[in-house]
């Protein structure tokens, strides 16, 4: 492993545990609500406030798995049920949000799954005020495609991501933020491929063409 991949991986690890904070933190202040806490309603409170986090912690740790990680379960073709299913709890977690996926076959690669996850989450984040959320992905011969497209009433995509997607951030400019597009982009530069972004005030499209060999 280089320097650089080190790096990179660091920050990826860096972006999981900001992530995790939020609901394992919120798990941790609940026991200790309950441990001191006497009347049945609240408790009963704690207890669903406690369920809520345990689940948001759990969708999380499984989208990052197949997001960021190896996906050590699955062989060289991913079940695009199981990818679906982890976006689909992902977006839960923002009522605002309209979810829409065409989806062509049962499996794709695992490269083509990674690239369409993180997409899937720059998107979500990019729709700050809520909006559509469109996912498409397909094998046509040997070529995965991917099409990520977030539209709304404002869209909030961080330049140095998109600087990112382009190979134009050094390493040294790299953060916890930026780092999976940084991998996006060595991901597909490695199979020959491709990463393109547009977006505007209420539209952001990501889309990629990864061969597969």
């Amino acid at each position: 492993m280089t320097a650089t991949s080190l790096d990179l991986a660091s920050l990826l690890c860096s972006r999981l545990c900001h992530d995790l904070l939020s609901p394992v933190g919120a798990l941790t202040n609940g026991l200790e609500l309950l441990a001191d806490e006497r009347d049945p309603e609240m408790r009963q409170r704690c207890l669903e406030l406690l369920e809520q986090s345990a689940k948001i912690s759990t969708d999380k740790l499984k989208f990052f798995r197949l997001a960021f990680g190896a996906a050590g379960g699955f062989g060289d073709m991913v079940p695009l049920d199981d990818a679906r299913e982890v976006v689909d709890a992902l977006a839960a977690n923002n009522a605002r949000i309209e979810l829409n996926w065409q989806l062509g076959g049962d499996t794709l690669p695992k490269p083509a799954v990674k690239v369409m996850l993180n997409f899937a989450l720059m998107a979500i984040e990019a729709l700050v005020r809520g909006g559509t959320l469109d996912i498409a992905a397909d094998q046509r011969g040997s070529v995965s495609e991917v099409v990520v497209r977030a539209t709304g009433k404002r869209i909030a995509f961080d330049p140095d991501i998109g600087r990112a997607l382009d190979g134009e951030l050094a390493p040294s400019e790299l953060s916890s933020r930026t780092a999976p597009a940084a991998m996006l982009r060595e991901l597909a530069g490695s199979l020959g491929g491709t990463l393109q972004h547009l977006v505007d005030e209420q539209t952001l499209v990501l889309g990629a063409e990864l061969p597969t060999g």
